[in-house]
């Protein structure tokens, strides 16, 4: 599948909201644990906002990507 240029620059935005949001999360964790005592239950869904971002991230990178045939 073959991207048009507007596709393109509408996933390197997004990609790019998801990476500044992923680099906040990973802030705002490190803060809640550093900070006793930390909300173990919040700390664990920020975690896995942070992992769904992170996979997410990984497949829009792959779409950006063209398949290099071995």
């Amino acid at each position: 599948m073959t991207l048009t240029e507007e596709e393109i620059a509408d996933t390197r935005v997004c990609l790019h909201e998801m990476q500044v949001e992923h680099r906040d999360l990973d802030l705002v964790i490190e803060h809640l644990l550093l900070n006793p005592p930390p909300d173990q239950l919040l700390v664990r869904r920020l975690k896995k906002r942070k992992l769904q971002l992170k996979d997410r991230i990984s497949q829009l990178e792959r779409t950006l990507v063209p398949d290099i045939p071995a």
